[in-house]
């Protein structure tokens, strides 16, 4: 059973990467569901999303009545309904870490002799703990670290994150499970110019492509500064960012306005499904400036279209380098303007680096080979605790 707050996937990729786990697990043979909350208006992106998973229909999703005020605090009603189908789990597999409805389901699986496991998706770096600092140490003296300590073993998304997390002393083992794609989603992607026609005000200019939440962590401000350095010696390039509002759009623009670059960049909104991958196809080079993430679907996503990429060295993906996919860069806005000159400059960058990509997704990060990883784990750990 996967635990995670929603499906909405206005909340990141989060419950994008649980849901597909869930799929590629339920795809193996395995009796797989998900427990998740109800979200008042988003019914129809759940809808979009679920049903562009080719197989999602193998995985039961069992909908906790939406939060109110009481619900957001203490979790209860969801640990309730986890309760009564935890007879009929065998691991339950926790995603997040400061949601009060984890604490309950943990409670709830103890209680029932069933083991879990937590995938913190990263929230536990440290520059992770240092947003709301005081409220995220408190948390973990209130139930937290037991849930953390107490877990079968933690899901890391990357090698960092090992190594992040140690001075936070949990006591409860890790392993290294990455995200992935589905090789359909790659293997048969968009042709050319799908995107620039459904965004004329384009044309046929290169860009370079922001593909997440529009939020202070993915780095924006970064993005914009970066920008402005390039734009003189590019001057036909131009910057799509796409994404649901995280609370960081109005900076952002507000940023390229002050910089006079305003028609050379377009805010599209999020994009999901094919019209996503068009994005990527289209692109000159792929973006992400982030402050901090575990393991990105959408680094991932993008090496898997073919994008050369571009991201800074907080995103924890030293992989993107290490195959020739792209360069990881300093945290800065001249760091992230140096990796956007050295791709565009680069006039075989497109081919070789989007190759070189598409080569390491395709041969490491799969869900079918993630989700029997996954597996294969919870059995190991299973038999050391004698389940």
């Amino acid at each position: 059973m996967h635990v995670v707050r929603s499906l909405d996937p206005a909340a990141g990729g989060v419950p994008i990467i649980a849901l597909k786990l869930a799929v590629a697990q339920a795809a193996e043979g395995h009796g797989v569901r998900m427990l998740v909350y109800r979200v008042p208006g988003a019914e129809a992106e759940v809808r979009s999303v679920l049903a562009g998973i080719g197989g999602s229909d193998r995985v039961e999703v069992r909908y906790v009545a939406a939060e109110d005020r009481l619900e957001a605090l203490t979790g209860w009603r969801a640990g309730r309904v986890a309760a009564e189908l935890m007879a009929s789990v065998d691991v339950a597999h926790l995603h997040g870490v400061w949601e009060p409805m984890l604490k309950r389901v943990a409670s709830a699986a103890r209680f029932a002799g069933r083991p879990y496991v937590l995938t913190p998706h990263g929230m536990l770096d440290p520059w992770s703990m240092g947003q709301s600092a005081l409220k995220k140490k408190l948390a973990l003296r209130l139930g937290v670290k037991r849930m953390l300590d107490g877990a079968m073993f933690l899901h890391l998304g990357n090698r960092d994150e090992r190594e992040l997390i140690v001075p936070l002393g949990i006591s409860a083992p890790s392993e290294l499970i990455p995200n992935g794609v589905y090789e359909s989603e790659v293997a048969s992607l968009p042709a050319p110019g799908v995107f620039r026609a459904a965004h004329p005000a384009v044309g046929d200019d290169p860009f370079v492509l922001f593909l997440s939440r529009l939020h202070f962590k993915k780095g924006l401000d970064y993005l914009a500064g970066a920008f402005a350095m390039v734009a003189g010696d590019f001057p036909r390039l131009r910057l799509v960012v796409a994404g649901p509002d995280g609370g960081a759009r109005g900076e952002f623009e507000a940023a390229v306005s002050a910089s006079g670059l305003s028609g050379r960049v377009h805010v599209v909104g999020p994009l999901y499904g094919e019209i996503k991958a068009a994005a990527l196809v289209d692109c000159a080079v792929f973006c992400l400036p982030s402050r901090q993430e575990g393991f990105s679907m959408a680094i991932t996503e993008a090496m898997g279209a073919g994008c050369p990429c571009v991201v800074t060295k907080a995103c924890h993906y030293p992989e993107v380098e290490e195959s020739g996919a792209g360069y990881c860069v300093e945290l800065s806005a001249a760091g992230v303007a140096e990796g956007l000159a050295r791709v565009l400059g680069d006039a075989n960058a497109k081919t070789r680096m989007g190759a070189a990509g598409r080569a390491l997704v395709l041969s490491r990060f799969t869900w079918p080979v993630i989700g029997r990883l996954a597996v294969d784990y919870y059995r190991k750990h299973g038999k050391n605790d004698g389940r």
